[in-house]
C-alpha cells in the first residue's frame, strides 16, 4: 500500500482546501466544496474565502445569507458553521444525537431531571409565533418549569441540540456587529430538515464521507470523526469503501480517498496563505501534522489566525489600525518576509476596503 508522507499529505489538503490555487468558484460553490466553514467569529468566513477563491466580493457572501441561501448554525462539533442550506436540511437530523451528547457533556448535572422532548416540546411552543428570539429569550420562556437548571443550559439545549436553528442576518454580515437571534430552520428556509432514515442504511453518512473526503482527502476515519463530531460511521465508510482507494501514512494509518480526487506531487510550491481563526483547513482532522507542527497545535483551538509558509503554519497574524501584524514562529528567510509581506499587504488592502496596504512582520524568534 502506498505511503503517503506529510509533505504529500499536505499538498493534498491545500489542492482540496482551495489553499493551493485561488479558485474561480461563485460564493456558493466554493462554501458547498469546503462543506462549510467554522463560523463562531462571526467575520472570520470573509478572510477565509479570500484566501480560497481568485476573485471574492465579500457582499456576495451577505447576500447569500440574507437571501437564505447560506446559514448560520450550530453542526459539526457542535460549534457553528456557515453551511449551505441544501446541506443543513440534508444534514441536520443526522447529527441530532451527538448535538445533545455534546451539550449534556458540559450541562449534564443542571440538565438532571430534564426530560428532553418535553423541553423540545416547550421549545417549539415559545417559538411557534415565528419570531426570531435570542438564547435568552427563549430560555425564559421555558425556565418557569425547570427552574433549577438554570437559563444557561437550558438555552444551549434547545438553540443547539434539541430545535433545528439558524442564526439570523444581520449576524455574519460584512463588517457588522450584531447580536445572535434564533428561528427554526422550518420558519427561516420554509422546509422542514429532512428527516432521519430508519432503514439502517444511513445515506446522509455515506454522503458525508464522499463530501469530506472531496475537501479534506486523504485521511483516516480518525479525520472523518474529528471533523464532524459524529461517532457513528463506520457503516457509512464500510458502504462506501468499494469507491475508494488506500493509502498509508508514515504512522502506519490507513488513509481513504476518493480515487480521481488530486494529489498533487509533493514538490508542488506552495503559496503563501493567511487563515482565519478556527479554519476547518486545520481543525478538520484528528492528525493535524500534516499542516501544523505538535508544538503549535494549540494555536488552532485558540482561536489565532495562522499564515501558511510553504504550506505549514508558520505565524500568526492580527490586525491593527487596519494594520496586518505577523509574528513568526520560526526564522523566517529574507524571501519568506518578501512574500509573506505582499500577501499581508493584500490582506489587510481587502479588510480594510482599499484604505490601508499595511503590513508589520515582528521580528522572527531566536
Amino acid at each position: 500500500m502506498t505511503v503517503l508522507d506529510a509533505r504529500a499529505l499536505n499538498r493534498a489538503t491545500l489542492a482540496r482546501q482551495l489553499l493551493l490555487d485561488r479558485a474561480d468558484l461563485p460564493v456558493l460553490d466554493a462554501v458547498t466544496h469546503l462543506c462549510g466553514l467554522q463560523a463562531q467569529e462571526p467575520q472570520e468566513p470573509f478572510p477565509g474565502l479570500w484566501s480560497r477563491l481568485r476573485t471574492f466580493d465579500p457582499a456576495e457572501l451577505s447576500d447569500l445569507l440574507t437571501g437564505r441561501r447560506v446559514v448560520r448554525t450550530h453542526l459539526m462539533r457542535r460549534t457553528v458553521h456557515l453551511v449551505t442550506a441544501d446541506d443543513v436540511l440534508a444534514w441536520r437530523a443526522r447529527h441530532d444525537g451527538m448535538l445533545r451528547q455534546r451539550v449534556l457533556g458540559v450541562y449534564r448535572r443542571e440538565l438532571d431531571g430534564v426530560d428532553p422532548g418535553e423541553l423540545a416540546t416547550a421549545g417549539r411552543k415559545a417559538m411557534a409565533d415565528g419570531e426570531p428570539r435570542s438564547m435568552p429569550e427563549l430560555a425564559r420562556a421555558v425556565a418557569d418549569r425547570w427552574p433549577a437548571a438554570g437559563p444557561r443550559p437550558l438555552g444551549e439545549m434547545l438553540v443547539a441540540a434539541l430545535l433545528p436553528t439558524v442564526q439570523l442576518p444581520p449576524r455574519g454580515l460584512w463588517r457588522t456587529k450584531a447580536g445572535v437571534r434564533y428561528a427554526l430552520i422550518s420558519s427561516w428556509l420554509g422546509r422542514e430538515v429532512d428527516p432521519p432514515t430508519t432503514d439502517g442504511s444511513d445515506p446522509v453518512g455515506q454522503t458525508l464521507v464522499r463530501r469530506y473526503l472531496t475537501a479534506f482527502g486523504p485521511a483516516a476515519s480518525a479525520d472523518l470523526r474529528a471533523w464532524c463530531g459524529l461517532a457513528g460511521l463506520p457503516a457509512a465508510v464500510s458502504a462506501v469503501r468499494g469507491e475508494l482507494v488506500a493509502f498509508r501514512d508514515e504512522r502506519g494509518r490507513e488513509l481513504l480517498d476518493l480515487p480521481d480526487a488530486p494529489r498533487p506531487d509533493p514538490g508542488t510550491s506552495a503559496p503563501v496563505r493567511f487563515l482565519p481563526a478556527f479554519d476547518n483547513a486545520i481543525l478538520g482532522y484528528h492528525d493535524r501534522s500534516r499542516i501544523i507542527d505538535d508544538a503549535h497545535r494549540h494555536l488552532s483551538v485558540a482561536g489565532e489566525r495562522v499564515v501558511l509558509v510553504d504550506g505549514r503554519v508558520a505565524a500568526t497574524w492580527t490586525v491593527e489600525a487596519d494594520t496586518v501584524l505577523v509574528n513568526p514562529l520560526r526564522r523566517f528567510s529574507r524571501a519568506d518576509r518578501t512574500t509573506v509581506a505582499e500577501e499581508g499587504s493584500a490582506m489587510a488592502s481587502f479588510l480594510s476596503g482599499g484604505e490601508s496596504d499595511r503590513v508589520r512582520i515582528a521580528a522572527s524568534p531566536a
